[in-house]
């Protein structure tokens, strides 16, 4: 059953924004890619660390460690040394307010 959660209102993240939520099981990242909402989890599937902060191109998030870019759109590792997809989780818009899956 899915559990969403509020990120906030569609304004509080513009196109090219990103915003970062700490969860029950996980830090979460919402990015808006040109108007679409997407999520990931928060982390390098090559070392643990962090990768929101990273720089974004496009629909690719590249790690602020070691480079990795992976796609906000699917969560697929696409260059290494990060060999491992990221999750990824639900977005919708309900009543002005992007929410995300945490239940997914």
């Amino acid at each position: 059953m899915a559990e969403w959660m509020d990120v906030g209102e569609i304004g509080e993240l513009p196109p090219g924004s990103r915003k970062i939520f700490n969860t029950p099981y996980c830090e979460i990242a919402v990015f808006n890619l040109a108007g679409e909402f997407f999520a990931i989890e928060d982390v390098c599937s090559h070392d643990g660390g962090e990768l929101a902060s990273g720089v974004c191109e496009g629909d690719q998030i590249i790690c602020p460690r070691h480079g990795a870019r992976f796609c906000i759109r699917n969560g697929r590792a696409l260059t290494p040394p990060a060999y491992e997809d990221i999750s990824t989780f639900p977005v919708r818009i309900e009543n002005g307010m992007v929410q995300i899956d945490i239940d997914d």
